[in-house]
């Protein structure tokens, strides 16, 4: 078993390594470093915030010099094990919260009772916790809740109930709820219960606490079936199984003979609805919940939602969601792996304050995804956008994509990211035709801003401009601060020779990214020196941005 540290923020602070032998660290300045780092945001804090709040501002390079003279005593009293604990850069330390186990409660004494530290900005920031514990409170019940069962939120749907007698009623009735969890089951993000599972249970007399009870289901898709002279007319309930809240309803209406026709889009509809409530609710909950209080089953779901939201807040909150999930279950493939994508859209979306350590932090994420998994299609998929996307390692990338694919032919992000990469190689056609399968087999995902953005960037090496425009103009309705979309949409108007229009949406990208340097583009962008990358270069130089 992995070497573990526990610490003890109340009362005495105690400070230990939990493993094969129990070593205690008491330096008052080691004990103060770590618990600075446990209550930091992400884990994370500044090398400089360091130095100031425990060797005080008078003079910074005798503060850097006892940062570093304390960092080099932990290493040696911790071993080979102390880069598994800390990740240490020239800027700033982050601690691995998964290997951390806080323990402690406000009964046992004073936040840091023994910690005799005067500097003004320690105190400060002691005193402020001791007026507010809670969320240094929160901290200490996170190790009551590793070792979940499940990650995934679980759905089960129910064919509908018809009126006895009806033989071609029985079968559209069944057949809605097989379609439904077919096309639901093409999610990374939801488990759902088997058709015949749910057949099994619409036999008896149904009630929310039996099938939540039975089947360890979290959400139910039910309803009913009739006929009405020539029409028939179904509805669909989508209910919350632990609170028996009904979530939303939709209604099918349509003639008997036009049913096969009108319920594909009604289908969609319903399995989309789902998973944005599914999304949504998991989301919700986690910014109102106590991050230790949080079920199970909403941790991934929310970190992969928030993950693709706008707000640079929701894009950190994230990352809170996903190390949690990779500390109750740090044995899952997929909680990894989606920690690795958070790393890679911290990188591309120009978020990182460290490319060269956020790198390395999705590479250890990606493989460890495939030590516990070598044939998680998941995790190929993201080391191949990791690959591609961050290292230019086009070659690698495609083959993930393609092992990815042979495993699961389903596995919508891979079709995804392998378009967005034949768009990278100017192979439009061949990227429209992967992005648009993307879309098809990922109805429920809850980023369709996503989708629709990487589908605007293969038009765009397509030369399809008119539709890569609009695929970004759609794509920005959604979300209006993911970059490469305000990047393709600036392209698309300037080969459709709409340049005033282009330099006003240059002025957006610069109003959501003041940031953005046309130079970083141009090295850092897998794209950049492809005949699609040199028409984005141009257009943004065009369009005044520098």
């Amino acid at each position: 078993m992995p070497t573990t540290l526990e610490i003890n923020l109340f009362g005495a602070c105690v400070l230990r390594l939990v493993g094969a032998q129990s070593v205690e660290l008491t330096g008052a300045k080691h004990r103060a470093l770590f618990a600075l780092l446990v209550t930091a945001p992400l884990g994370r804090r500044s090398r400089s915030y360091l130095q100031e709040t425990l060797w005080g501002s008078a003079d910074y390079d005798s503060g850097n010099q006892n940062l570093r003279r304390a960092l080099s005593d932990l290493r040696k009293r911790i071993g080979e094990e102390f880069d598994d604990f800390l990740h240490v850069s020239n800027s700033e330390i982050e601690i691995d919260m998964a290997r951390i186990r806080v323990v402690g409660q406000p009964s046992d004494g004073p936040f840091l009772d023994d910690l005799k530290i005067h500097e003004t900005a320690f105190v400060e920031w002691r005193d402020g916790i001791r007026a507010n514990p809670d969320t240094v409170e929160a901290l200490c019940h996170l190790s009551k809740v590793r070792g979940l069962s499940r990650i995934h939120p679980r759905v089960c749907a129910l064919p509908l109930t018809v009126i006895p007698g009806d033989a071609d009623l029985v079968i559209a009735a069944d057949w809605i709820a097989e379609e439904i969890s077919r096309m639901m089951s093409r999610s990374s993000l939801v488990s759902v219960i088997s058709h015949l599972s749910g057949r099994a249970m619409s036999q008896r007399f149904i009630d929310i606490a039996s099938v939540r009870d039975t089947l360890d289901a979290d959400y139910l898709i039910t309803g009913s079936m009739r006929r009405n002279g020539e029409d028939l007319i179904a509805d669909v309930d989508f209910i919350d199984t632990r609170t028996g809240t009904l979530l939303w309803n939709r209604n099918l209406h349509c003639s008997f003979h036009n049913f096969s026709k009108a319920s594909v889009d009604w289908l969609v509809n319903v399995v989309q609805s789902a998973g944005q409530s599914i999304a949504e609710t998991a989301l919700r909950m986690g910014r109102q919940t106590p991050l230790p209080q949080l079920s199970d089953h909403r941790l991934l779901i929310a970190g992969a939602t928030a993950m693709h939201r706008p707000r640079f807040g929701d894009f950190l909150k994230a990352r809170e969601f996903l190390d949690e999930a990779v500390a109750r279950a740090p044995e899952n493939p997929q909680v990894h792996a989606w920690l690795g994508k958070w790393y890679v859209l911290s990188i591309f979306k120009n978020y990182t304050t460290d490319r060269a350590a956020d790198t390395q932090r999705a590479l250890d994420c990606t493989a460890r995804a495939l030590d516990l998994d070598p044939l998680s299609s998941f995790g190929l998929t993201i080391d191949g956008f990791l690959n591609g996307n961050i290292l230019k390692n086009m070659d690698v990338a495609e083959a993930r994509y393609a092992a990815a694919q042979d495993i699961n032919p389903n596995e919508s992000l891979a079709w995804l990211l392998r378009g967005s990469l034949l768009a990278f190689r100017d192979e439009g056609r061949s990227a429209i035709m992967a992005t648009e399968k993307a879309r098809r087999l990922s109805p429920i995902d809850p980023f369709g801003y996503y989708f629709d953005s990487l589908a605007s960037s293969a038009h765009l090496a397509a030369g399809n401009y008119q539709q890569s425009l609009d695929l970004a103009e759609q794509s920005i309705m959604a979300n209006d601060r993911h970059i490469s979309t305000l990047r393709v949409r600036i392209a698309a108007l300037h080969a459709l020779n709409r340049g005033a229009e282009a330099k006003q949406a240059a002025h957006d990208l610069l109003r959501r990214f003041p940031e953005f340097r046309l130079a970083d583009y141009r090295t850092t962008h897998p794209s950049s020196e492809s005949k699609t990358g040199r028409l984005v270069v141009a257009a943004l130089s065009d369009a005044g941005l520098t």
